[in-house]
């Protein structure tokens, strides 16, 4: 499938989860048809669109609408792009096209093993809203979606770029009602900005004392990685995980975490050792140790030492 160009609309939060541990969480959020559009979602995809977006999840079991709607926004806005390769033409040298991005051979050997309903083109094209979206149904679907077993994967199929696994995830998320996804309360600006940057550096490696590529270093430690981040959102925070807790301000016990906040591990007298970047549906963005890359996964895991969290502010 083809990826948008960088001048199409972008998403802010990252709640996705890309393997490991943490896919269960994010799989068992989209493994229902059943969430209601957000009101985001109704006032930014056009009621045709929404419709078809309903309509196409329900022919495969555990894909949820909000998945296809992700990608609608991702690859075309919801059809609304002018540039080439979406009302005509092809968008790159691979040659994706239509609402969907769908590449012609691939459009049509779905179109062959799923036939599709009527009311779209004849022949079927993947130019055609109705025929692109419930091909892009059928697609997921094959490719893990069914019974909600594997989305991240089955979206990885559709583009296999990690980061579009996460935007795609983060748009069905704020196109979905709260209820379906823990009631996370609405995060600042700067804290989505706060979690664009640090969903940049994914897959970067940890360094002990790294600042980051920006720096000459090639990662981040933990404290590294949050103190960047809040610095693209024009918030300064200490440079230790200890001392970014003792900034706060802090984050009440038993009141629900925003994305955005950080999270705590350890002793919070003067026994801090790790931070972390909250980024909504129980997951972090972290740089969790020596060997292993900045990644998703699960705030609260079995054994930890949660501390507590803090609500970074300008």
């Amino acid at each position: 499938m083809g990826k948008i160009a960088a001048a199409a609309l972008g998403l802010l939060v990252l709640v996705a989860v890309l393997g490991g541990a943490g896919a269960g969480g994010m799989m068992s959020a989209f493994g229902s048809s059943g969430t209601q559009p957000s009101r985001a979602a109704l006032t930014d995809i056009p009621s045709d669109y929404l419709t078809l977006y309903m309509d196409a999840a329900a022919t495969c079991p555990g894909l949820d609408w909000s998945v296809l709607a992700g990608i609608g926004k991702k690859e075309s806005d919801h059809g609304r792009s002018t540039l080439p390769g979406v009302p005509s033409g092809t968008q790159n040298e691979a040659g994706a096209r239509g609402p969907m991005q769908f590449l012609l051979p691939t459009f049509q050997s779905v179109a062959a093993k799923h036939p599709l309903p009527k009311g779209g083109a004849t022949p079927p094209s993947p130019y055609n809203k109705q025929d692109a979206i419930y091909a892009a149904a059928a697609y997921l679907c094959d490719s893990g979606a069914r019974d909600g077993k594997n989305i991240p994967r089955a979206i990885k199929t559709y583009n296999h770029d990690n980061v579009y696994v996460s935007q795609v995830l983060a748009q069905a998320q704020a196109y979905t009602s709260d209820e379906g996804f823990g009631a996370d309360t609405a995060p600042t600006d700067a804290a989505l900005q706060a979690i664009n940057y640090a969903q940049g550096q994914l897959g970067l490696p940890y360094e002990w004392g790294g600042n980051g590529p920006g720096t000459g270093d090639a990662g981040f430690d933990c404290s590294g990685l949050t103190k960047a981040a809040y610095t693209a959102a024009g918030i300064t925070l200490p440079r230790t995980a200890q001392e970014q807790y003792d900034a706060g301000p802090h984050v009440p016990a038993g009141q629900q975490l925003k994305p955005g906040d950080l999270v705590f591990y350890g002793s919070p007298n003067g026994g801090i050792h790790h931070v972390g970047l909250y980024a909504g549906g129980g997951q972090m963005i972290d740089a969790p140790r020596p060997g292993k890359p900045i990644r998703i996964e699960p705030y609260r895991y079995q054994g930890d030492d949660y501390a507590g969290a803090t609500r970074p502010t300008a």
